[in-house]
């Protein structure tokens, strides 16, 4: 009884723990992390820009220009301003898009 007992515990630490590295990032920060590698980082290279020099995607750069959420990025990259690449649904699927989206934001400050 004690051994199932302390089986239970132990697989709910590591439950828990489980859950902490998602929240903190894991899995989807690192998607995120490669799909901005594949996708944004030829023009965002840490974070800055390479045809707007203005429109850098640090986290009071994309403030200044009234995006403060994931949703804002995404919408940029779904209907951009000249001289960046258009991403629609079918390049880039809204799951993917938002993990992107979230990786700058925590990224870039």
């Amino acid at each position: 009884m004690k051994r199932a007992l302390g089986i239970l515990a132990a697989t709910v630490a590591l439950s828990a723990l489980s859950g902490l590295a998602f929240a903190s990032g894991g899995k989807d920060m690192k998607k995120g992390e490669a799909l901005f590698k594949q996708h944004c980082a030829s023009c965002h290279a840490d974070g800055g820009n390479i045809v707007n020099p203005q429109k850098t995607i640090g986290k009071e750069a994309l403030k200044a220009h009234g995006i403060t959420d994931w949703k804002g990025i995404v919408k940029t990259m779904r209907n951009p301003g000249p001289g960046m690449t258009k991403f629609d649904t079918k390049t880039v699927p809204d799951k993917d898009a938002k993990k992107i989206a979230e990786y700058i934001l925590k990224t870039f400050k």
